[in-house]
Formats: C-alpha cells, sequence, structure tokens
C-alpha cells in the first residue's frame, strides 16, 4: 500500500508496455506482479504485450477469460502481434506498431505515465511520448546491447550493436524517470547513491522481487518429506533453476555439480530448466555422473517452490561481463525466500556483498576443482547450522520482498514522478 505518509493518488494512469507474450514465464513472474503492487497505489493499469503467433495459440474463449481475469486484479490488457524475422525490420516494424498503439492509448485514456520494460519497449515509450505527452519511465533492467555481446549473439562493435547503442543514448535524453535491478548500475549509469540525475529525474534501484508467500520455507511439507516424495531420501540435493547456454554457464556448472559427486556419493542433483536437457546432461555423463543421479525437468513456475523446499542448497553460475553488473537473478531470491543457502560465482550485480555479509552463501571466484570443493565444503557447514533457512528468508524479505521492496519503491517512483507531473483536467479524489 502507499506510504503512510504520503497521501493516496488515485485514478491516474499508466500504460505498461512489454515487448514479451503474455502466457511468457518473464511476464508470469515478474510483470504481472509488480503491476498487481502498482495497482495498489490506486492507479489504473493499462499492460501491452506481443503476442507470438496470437490467433494460433490462444482461444478468443481464453482471451477473454484472461481479459476478465486481469480487469478483476486493476489491469486492462491489450496485445499486438510479434513479428521475428528479419530479425531487426520485425524489430522496428513491432516498435512503430506499439508506438501508434501507444500514443492513441494515451490520448484516448488521459494517461499520465508511460512505463517501459527495457529498451525495445522505451523505444515505443518514447515515440508516443513525443507525439501524444505523458511521462516515460525507463525500466532499464540490464545493459541491452552487452547482453547480446556478452550471450555471444551479437558481434562487439557490429551494426545492430552501433545501432542499439545510439538509440539508447535517445532513450536516456527522452525519460523522465529510472529503474535499475542493482546498485552497480546506478553507480555506472549516474554516480554513487543518486537518488536523481543530473537533471533531477527520479531513480529507484529495484532488483528482482519474488512473492515470499509462494516460496516460504516454513510453510508446507517438511524437506524430508519432500525428499521422501522424489524419493531422494538420504541425498544431498543441489538445486539449480533457469536457461542454459548463452551467458548461464552450464558447462562449469557441470563440473561444479560433478565434483560434488565426486566428494559425497549421496548428491543428487536437480536441474530445474525450460531450456533442452541434453544441453547439460551430455556434460555431466561425460564427467562421470550417473544418470540416476541426476533429474533435468520442465516444470511450470507454481510447482517450481515446492521442488526448492527439497533441496539443502543451490547454485548459479553466470558469465562474469560487463553486463552483469546489472544483473538481478530471480532465481537468488527464490532460492533465499526457500531457505536454501546459495553458491553464486562473483562478479554479479550485487550478489557478492549481500552473500557474503548476510552470510546466506558462497561465492566461489575460480572455475576449478579446488574451488569447488572449498565452496562445498563452506556451503556444507552454512546448511547445517539451524538458523541458516531463516537467515536466508530473512535476507530475502530484507532484499527482495514483492511487496515491501518492489512493489513500494515502484509506488514510491510513481508518487515522485506525479509530483512534478503537468496539471490535470480531473484532479485525483
Amino acid at each position: 500500500m502507499p506510504n503512510s505518509n504520503s497521501p493516496a493518488i488515485t485514478n491516474f494512469r499508466t500504460l505498461y508496455l512489454c515487448y514479451f507474450g503474455l502466457r511468457e514465464p518473464l511476464v508470469q513472474t515478474q510483470v504481472l506482479p509488480y503491476l498487481r503492487e502498482i495497482a495498489k497505489g490506486g492507479y489504473e493499469i493499462y499492460l501491452l504485450t506481443f503476442e507470438p503467433e496470437f490467433r494460433s495459440h490462444w482461444t478468443d474463449e481464453e482471451i477473454d477469460r484472461e481479459k476478465e481475469r486481469l480487469a478483476n486484479q486493476g489491469i486492462k490488457w491489450l496485445s499486438l502481434p510479434y513479428h521475428k524475422r528479419p530479425s531487426l525490420p520485425s524489430t522496428l516494424y513491432d516498435i512503430a506498431a506499439g508506438a501508434r498503439l501507444a500514443a492513441k492509448l494515451v490520448r484516448q485514456h488521459k494517461i499520465e505515465i508511460i512505463h517501459a520494460r527495457s529498451h525495445v519497449a522505451a523505444a515505443m515509450g518514447a515515440l508516443a511520448k513525443k507525439v501524444s505527452g505523458g511521462q516515460l519511465i525507463f525500466d532499464i533492467r540490464g545493459f541491452m546491447p552487452e547482453e547480446y555481446v556478452d550471450a555471444g549473439v551479437w558481434p562487439a562493435g557490429g551494426r545492430l550493436y552501433r545501432l542499439t547503442k545510439a538509440a539508447e543514448r535517445r532513450l536516456f535524453k527522452s525519460a523522465d524517470a529510472f529503474v535499475v535491478l542493482t546498485e552497480q548500475a546506478r553507480r555506472m549509469l549516474f554516480g554513487d547513491g543518486a537518488n536523481r540525475d543530473a537533471r533531477g529525474r527520479p531513480i529507484e534501484v529495484i532488483p528482482c522481487c519474488v512473492d515470499l508467500c509462494r516460496f516460504s520455507w516454513s510453510s508446507g511439507a517438511s524437506k524430508q518429506e519432500l525428499k521422501s516424495e522424489l524419493k531422494l531420501d538420504g541425498c544431498r540435493v543441489i538445486v539449480y533453476v533457469g536457461a542454459l547456454g548463452g551467458w548461464y554457464l552450464t558447462d562449469e556448472m557441470a563440473e561444479f555439480l560433478a565434483a560434488a559427486h565426486r566428494q559425497d556419493a549421496a548428491t543428487f542433483s536437480l536441474i530445474l530448466t525450460q531450456s533442452r536437457p541434453e544441453m547439460i546432461a551430455r556434460r555431466l555423463r561425460s564427467l562421470g555422473v550417473a544418470e540416476r543421479d541426476y533429474m533435468i525437468r520442465k516444470v511450470a513456475p507454481n510447482e517450481i517452490p515446492r521442488y526448492l523446499r527439497a533441496a539443502d542448497f543451490a547454485l548459479s553460475f553466470i558469465k562474469p561481463c560487463y553486463s552483469k553488473r546489472a544483473s538481478s537473478p530471480t532465481k537468488i531470491a527464490e532460492y533465499l525466500a526457500a531457505g536454501l543457502p546459495v553458491i553464486s560465482n562473483a562478479g554479479i550485480g550485487d550478489l557478492d556483498e549481500m552473500i557474503e555479509s548476510d552470510r546466506v552463501g558462497v561465492i566461489v571466484r575460480e572455475f576449478n576443482e579446488a574451488a569447488y570443493l572449498s565452496a562445498l565444503t563452506a556451503v556444507e557447514r552454512l546448511a547445517q547450522e539451524a538458523e541458516t533457512a531463516a537467515r536466508c528468508a530473512e535476507s530475502a524479505a530484507k532484499r527482495f520482498d514483492l511487496e515491501g521492496v518492489g512493489g513500494e519503491a515502484y509506488r514510491r517512483l510513481y508518487r515522485r514522478l506525479l509530483e512534478n507531473a503537468p496539471s490535470r483536467d480531473a484532479e485525483p479524489a
């Protein structure tokens, strides 16, 4: 809810631009939960998504049902088709279509705030703002041009990279407020501790947050009951959640898991991913991990908390490159909320300082057998401490709570932005 020290703002409208489809896990676990939190501040929310192969994936009844469900949560859902190939022309076409519809919605509904998630959506928002007015929030999410280079999708200094960097500079000039995921990103873009930029535009650091109730380590079946359900009695369970490949260090994770299996034959590796299982299974087998000692499974987002609660600790290896200084891995928030100490490599967002200061895991600084065994010994010691699960959950509540951290920060940003907004014809009640 809005801060008790600030007057409630009602009847203001925001248009949230998201260059993903509604059913994508990222939208279900990050976008919609944040929008529900923003709606608690009394804002009318319009959500525009881009749907791949819309008519072949949705029936009219499903569309109507989803619109009604979201409307009951204070979210009016609209969509446009997503075009994939050829890459650059398709994206430019979608930007033009999104900007055109956004400008129409801003004028038609007197929308005050255009909230754009990442660079492509921000390009739509900047064009719509130029035509129809409104204030633009650039929700940066990450260093997108550098992410594509670091993931090996674009060559460094190539045409797409240069075009995107030029567009990014224009987006920074056009925006009225900013969101970044990490303190490191804020320092790199705006200076240490800045809550406004040089032009006085507000900035908020909002990491990827989660609904703590979904992942609560102390509710539901016990760890032992869940291990029994999965036929993992007596096992030391290491869990990984998320994608494989790209900037996720799949080979290094497989090597770490193989070292864990050699160190303790009772180890079981639980890998929950939407990626192709063979991306890591082949490497595990080549390192001598028997198929009976690991499980690679695709699970729905609502099933992940149950699997996490069956684990003893969790793993996250991400390529420690420039773009990842702006990264806030959702999996870390989920792990901690489930009471799991984490093993993460160094150089990712704010994780080094957070994990070590909160005593909720171990940082791996080298990718070799000695570093892996040292980390395993340290995290095993942590996992055996009676207070560790509660300390992990407390860290999640302090840093990654969807309502108390993420939701309140977004509502605060909206209030800060609207304080300086031009007066409207219809003032809030």
